[in-house]
């Protein structure tokens, strides 16, 4: 995936994106007025003969602009901000919908931390760039141009001298925000870290209070944590430092610039009201200068999290529309035709296997850990593929088999108990939403898990914590059995 693709995922429909820049073009226009109207009020109270109104009338028309200014300010900030909020939004659901197709191998390689802050940060930090940076970007452009044409037509020694000074204030851009890309990118994995120590051992807290590691695990925070500090303070500390700096240099530039529109005041080339509108325009000049210098900055944490998020969407997907092949009618016979497979970095585990269960059989795998009989189960179901061979259901190759049809037929009770911060009933009816209260009822007693639910206070309405945290062991294991057997599938492992 592109950069260009990456934002047609991000950037809002064209005519809400053509709307924000037309306000904010008109507070542009609007803005470029001011100067103009403060060297007519200058000349109405210097020069009353050579002006066309009076100073009363100027400022009558000053607050207008002014109004018209701020109405033009809360348009373009409100649909600004609901825009963000919008391709952010978008743009996670984008996140999440890929990471739910990408292979288990995929997740099992990276930490959860990783993970959530392509969802929390790198989402909302390119929906800001494309709305608070992009999208001003024209019309600061246009405020520079405008007030340098303006300059131009009322002096234009002084607006070359304005021109000439541009370079020197981009390359004092380029020497202080160098070091923002690099840093944010060490902010993101240190906050990745953060985020995967706390859910590590927020998931762990029975075992670190049973090995007594408070201490040591709050150290170990508290480590992360100050990294994460510091590196924000320095992240902060060029931030800070590029917006004045480039205000200063600005400042200097205006000055001279003032210097020489003194002295063309004395030759007589330009009279005191178009000084005053040249000083303003300068000062006007400087905005788009310093918002040019966020802007750099923002650019370069921008490519980091396009960088971050490109390369998760360029992660291969689980292979869903490999095979169009559905089966309606299942017997059940299962055959493991000389597979083979083995694990990135490990020796095969599999080699040439053979396997064959009959329809209706009831089989049971033994064997030491490592053995292969979890990895089984998944080849079966295609959660992993296999290097060699096939796998049939009914004489069908379960690789032609659409991904979505294949899982319907099977039902799996895993080792590690995975269950919701629900309640006992949604969590019974996890794979199958329309279930009845009758066929919830009906899975549990299946279960044998309706004697332990009726002796709870609120029953099947129980709400059992993250993991069942709040159910014992076995309880936890017949909950998950009855939300498989809910599904009533032909297969069950």
């Amino acid at each position: 995936m592109k950069f260009s693709t990456l934002l047609q995922h991000v950037t809002p429909h064209r005519n809400t994106l053509v709307l924000i820049v037309l306000l904010l073009l008109a507070g542009s226009i609007v803005s470029l007025a001011n100067p103009w109207i403060a060297g007519q009020l200058t000349r109405s109270i210097l020069m009353p003969g050579e002006s066309l109104h009076g100073p009363q009338l100027i400022l009558l028309a000053w607050l207008g602009l002014l109004a018209v200014r701020s109405l033009l300010g809360f348009s373009s900030q409100y649909l600004v901000g609901i825009t963000a909020e919008a391709m952010s939004a978008r743009l996670r659901n984008r996140v999440y919908e890929h990471l739910q197709i990408l292979p288990l191998a995929y997740h099992q390689e990276r930490r959860q931390g990783d993970l959530l802050t392509l969802l929390a940060n790198d989402s909302e930090l390119i929906s800001r760039f494309v709305t608070g940076t992009v999208a001003q970007l024209m019309p600061q452009l246009f405020v520079f141009a405008g007030a340098l044409a303006m300059m131009a037509w009322l002096d234009p020694l002084i607006a070359l001298l304005a021109a000439l000074l541009m370079p020197v204030y981009f390359l004092a851009m380029k020497i202080i925000g160098r070091r923002i890309r690099p840093l944010t990118s060490e902010w993101v994995q240190s906050w990745s870290n953060l985020i995967a120590l706390t859910e590590e051992n927020l998931g762990m807290l029975p075992a670190i209070k049973a090995f007594t590691r408070e201490r040591l695990e709050s150290r170990r925070f508290g480590d992360i944590n100050s990294e994460l500090l510091s590196l924000s303070n320095r992240q902060t500390r060029i931030q800070s430092m590029m917006a004045p700096a480039i205000s200063f240099l600005a400042g200097a530039g205006l000055l001279l610039l003032l210097w020489l529109g003194l002295a063309h005041l004395e030759s007589g080339r330009i009279d005191a009201a178009g000084l005053v509108s040249i000083l303003l325009y300068a000062m006007l000049l400087t905005q788009p200068i310093s918002g040019l210098a966020n802007v750099y900055g923002q650019v370069m944490s921008a490519r980091g999290a396009a960088g971050r998020l490109l390369k998760l969407f360029e992660a291969e997907p689980e292979p869903q529309s490999q095979g169009k092949n559905t089966i309606e009618a299942v017997r059940g016979k299962i055959i493991f035709s000389e597979v083979g497979f083995h694990y990135p970095g490990r020796p095969a585990l599999l080699e040439n296997f053979k396997l064959q269960i009959d329809a209706g059989a009831t089989v049971a795998f033994t064997g030491p850990n490592g053995a292969g009989k979890s990895t089984l189960a998944h080849l079966l179901m295609r959660f992993i593929e296999p290097d060699q061979g096939c796998i049939l259901i009914d004489e069908t190759d379960i690789s032609t088999v659409d991904l979505e049809c294949l899982r319907r037929l099977i039902g799996l009770v895993a080792q590690n108990t995975l269950l919701l911060n629900g309640t006992i009933a949604e969590n019974i009816a996890y794979a199958c939403a329309d279930a009845s209260e009758t066929e919830i009822r009906k899975a549990a007693q299946a279960a044998r898990a309706d004697q332990f639910i009726d002796a709870l206070p609120r029953g099947y309405d129980t709400i059992i914590g993250d993991q069942g945290v709040k159910l014992s062991g076995g309880q936890r294991q017949r909950l998950s059995l009855a939300r498989t057997l809910i599904k009533d599938p032909p297969i069950l492992i």
